[in-house]
């Protein structure tokens, strides 16, 4: 799977060439969230695989990169997202990073 630093899909999104999608679950995103990033939770996987965005390269965000690896790693299986990349470090990395989001920060 192919891994983006958070430099790099803060960049990459700003710039429109990338989708970044965040994959945590509901009270997570509810305390810290980046603006503009949607949520698709992994837990609602399978039932919501359609709803992920088409037509640009996926960049997929959890909370530490480890769930977030393993969704990349199904999407790609599927081939309908293109490539489809891991954040290394999730928002803990992001907010670290200086990168900016909402609500608390990350724990």
């Amino acid at each position: 799977v192919m891994e983006y630093t958070p430099a790099q899909a803060h960049a990459a999104w700003h710039a429109g060439d990338v989708t970044i999608v965040d994959v945590r679950e509901q009270r997570e995103y509810d305390t810290t969230r980046v603006e503009g990033v949607p949520l698709i939770p992994m837990s609602e996987l399978p039932a919501r695989v359609d709803d992920f965005p088409t037509g640009k390269p996926l960049v997929i965000i959890c909370r530490s990169g480890n769930r977030s690896g393993q969704v990349a790693e199904f999407l790609n299986t599927d081939g309908r997202w293109g490539d489809v990349a891991n954040l290394t470090g999730g928002i803990l990395a992001w907010a670290a990073d200086g990168l900016p989001y909402e609500g608390d920060p990350p724990t």
